[in-house]
Order: C-alpha cells, then structure tokens, then sequence
C-alpha cells in the first residue's frame, strides 16, 4: 500500500526521512550486493577463510513506530550498516542472486538451513519455502559482511541468539495512526485501515513462514514501547548501550 511523498513513493514501515530525501531501495540494495560480492570472491579464492557471523541488531516493530529513524540514528553511534525490510525483500526476491547466495550460505554455513528449520519445527518434518532460504541466505551472506542493523522479517529468529541483540519497538494503534497520518497528511482514520491492513501482512507473514501467530516478547533482549519513549534519540540510546554491554568491545 504505497502513498508519495514529494513524488517519492513511502509505504508504512519506510522511514520518511529517507522518501523525502528520495533514497531509491534498489540502489541500497545493490551496494549490499557488491560487498557480498566482494567477499564471496576472496572467499572462492581463499579456500581456508572461516566464515563468521558477525554480532548484530534486530528490529522487530508494529509498523508505524519509526524503527528505521531510531536504525539509522544507532546507526550514526555503532557504525553499523541498516538493512530494512525493502532491501531484503529485493535482494531475496532477485532472480540473478538466488541461486548464487544460496549456493554460497550453504557452503559457508553447512548445515545452518537445517538448524533453522529444526529451531523453528523441532524434530517435525518441514519443508522451507523457498522465499525463506532466499531470506535466511540473504541474511546471512550480509551479516558475515559486517555488523548490521536489521530492520524487520523476523531476522532475530534466524541468527544464533548469541550474536543478536534482538529489540522490539511496540505502541499503541492511536500513536501510531497519528504518526503516519502526519507523515502521509492523511486522517488518522485513514491511517488506521493502512496499518490494520499492513498489521494483517505482518501476521500472514509469521504464520506462513515462522508457524507463529505474531512476536512475543519472550523473544527479545530489549522491548521499546515508543507511547513512553517519545523521543527517537532515547530509543536510539537505550539501543546503542544495550549493544554495548551485551558484547562489550569486542562486537565482531
């Protein structure tokens, strides 16, 4: 459900900050994709290069909350690159990289696409779509690039626990009907029904891919509710010394 912003198109769970300043997902996706690249060739070419997954932040939010200002702004503070929810979808949505990075997580990650599975289903038989060995090995190939900030798609539930610091961002549907409706110049009526219908994807997305109703709060290290803390910038430091003292200095 996309609305435009000074022609650029904004749909909920965008940061507006970055519609207005027509920041194209493609081309953000891309220059994720030459990295990967980048790495994967040395890696072809050093046989003995162990791969890693690197320590990370997980964002799971209630669309509307404005977890990617507060990704990009602990993003400002750690140094961390931000990954959302767009560039995911285009990365394991591409044509021309799904065989490939799923040829490489594998061999890089052996065994980890059956791991995940018996995490999610335990002993039972699974069959992972696949659109989620496309994500899994998206994630993956990104965060053995660098420590990353992941905005969205459940990616806390496919990273060892160890190596994530998993945060969710929750409010109220009043707060987050008058954000978006500021941001889009809408009622907040009408904002209600694009997060009502934007909720409903969310919670299809769960159930399809995690066997799971929505998030609960037992999954995460830190959860925000954004009706108390108002201020992106407090968010982004009760983010940024979470990460800190959960991995210290040495965060790689």
């Amino acid at each position: 459900m996309t609305d435009h912003i000074n022609g650029i198109e904004y749909a909920p769970g965008m940061y507006a900050g970055r519609a207005k300043k027509g920041v194209n997902t493609a081309q953000m996706a891309e220059k994720c994709i030459r990295k990967w690249e980048e790495k994967r060739v040395a890696a072809l070419k050093d046989k003995d290069s162990s791969a890693r997954v690197n320590h990370c932040i997980s964002f799971s939010r209630k669309i509307g909350v404005g977890a990617l200002e507060i990704a990009d702004l602990v993003s400002e503070r750690t140094g961390l690159q931000v990954v959302d929810r767009e560039i995911l979808e285009y990365i394991a949505n591409d044509s021309n990289l799904r065989r490939t990075t799923v040829d490489f997580f594998d061999e890089r990650h052996p065994g980890a696409m059956n791991n995940f599975g018996s995490m999610l289903f335990g002993e039972k038989s699974f069959t992972m779509a696949d659109y989620m060995r496309h994500l899994l090995a998206s994630v993956y190939s990104i965060v053995e690039d660098c420590p990353t900030i992941f905005v969205g798609r459940a990616t806390h539930l496919m990273m060892p626990r160890d190596r994530v610091l998993a945060v969710r961002f929750i409010s109220s549907d009043e707060h987050r009907a008058r954000r978006v409706a500021g941001i889009l110049g809408i009622s907040e009526a009408e904002a209600l029904k694009k997060l009502a219908a934007e909720d409903k994807r969310q919670s299809e997305f769960y159930k399809k891919n995690f066997k799971k109703k929505e998030a609960s709060p037992y999954e995460f290290d830190l959860v925000i509710n954004r009706d108390y803390i108002t201020e992106s910038g407090w968010a982004a430091e009760l983010v940024e010394r979470a990460y800190r003292l959960k991995f210290g200095n040495n965060r790689k």
